[in-house]
């Protein structure tokens, strides 16, 4: 079993920027991909940006935020996402998840959120 934990969320005025983290705990295995993903009350949770690792690690980010968030691991147990030029429609609680490949047998895991809001 793997924990995750998030960090980093707070108030921003728009146009500004906010790095999140996350922490990941436990006997990690092979991590077949790991991401933020963000969620508005009454909406649906919603990729942000993922990292598959490799050799070449593969990128993926929401439309949305392309060119204003960047996805990056510090090591195997941190990941982050920069957000920058933040707009009130960025207002959500972001997730960290990570998919993980166990000796077969796929696990996906979640954090428990941190609140970004974006307001003046």
């Amino acid at each position: 079993q793997l924990r995750l934990v998030e960090s980093g969320g707070g108030l921003v005025q728009p146009g500004g920027s906010l790095g999140l983290s996350c922490e990941i705990s436990g006997n990690i295995y092979t991590i077949v991909k790991q991401g933020w993903y963000r969620q508005v009350p009454g909406k649906q949770r919603e990729l942000v940006a993922t990292i598959t690792p490799g050799h070449v690690p593969n990128y993926e980010y929401a439309a949305s935020v392309k060119g204003r968030f960047a996805i990056s691991r510090g090591n195997q147990r941190t990941m982050y996402l920069q957000m920058n030029i933040l707009e009130p429609e960025d207002t959500a609680k972001y997730y960290c998840n990570v998919r993980e490949d166990r000796l077969g047998v796929q696990q996906e895991y979640w954090g428990q959120g941190t609140l970004v809001t974006v307001s003046a």
